[in-house]
């Protein structure tokens, strides 16, 4: 049986590797200075760290939502942030973007499985579907990656190309 949804699983596979007007994470996080990953610019409210870590964290918690149904929501605002502005460590940091990178696959993966059915309601959700929640994973994912690099250039750590 032909996939119906192939072009529209192609589309969301696109946007979720940075495609089009949404940023990629490596390009992103590649080379960051560990020195500056705790650095807050005057007149912006978060650092490299804290912003790593919110995309791993909210992007777990989407993921676990699409595939728990025993899925528990987490405290707002509180849960998708850490607790501090800088890594604990350089391994904390290497270990938050290797986790970023599997959940990403992994939502890959779901997206791109033929028996996943991208429109059905997700049956301990309230109404949201895989379609859905793949966007907001794109999209939440874009949002924060600009953020990263505006804060990179705000230090001084972007690559000029």
């Amino acid at each position: 049986m032909k996939d119906q949804n192939h072009a529209l699983r192609e589309h969301l596979l696109y946007l979720l590797r940075g495609g089009g007007a949404h940023l990629d994470f490596d390009a992103v996080t590649s080379g960051f200075p560990a020195r500056l990953r705790g650095a807050k610019p005057t007149g912006l409210p978060h650092t490299a760290w804290s912003l790593v870590e919110h995309l791993r964290i909210a992007q777990n918690d989407i993921l676990d939502f699409c595939r728990n149904p025993k899925y528990k929501e987490l405290p707002f605002p509180s849960g998708y942030w850490p607790k501090h502005d800088s890594p604990p460590s350089a391994a904390a940091w290497d270990k938050s973007v290797k986790a970023f990178r599997a959940d990403l696959k992994a939502m890959e993966k779901l997206v791109a499985d033929k028996s996943t059915d991208l429109i059905a309601p997700i049956r301990h959700g309230g109404g949201q579907t895989i379609l859905r929640e793949a966007l907001l994973v794109a999209d939440h994912n874009s949002y924060h990656l600009g953020q990263l690099v505006a804060l990179r250039q705000l230090l001084g750590a972007w690559p000029e190309k």
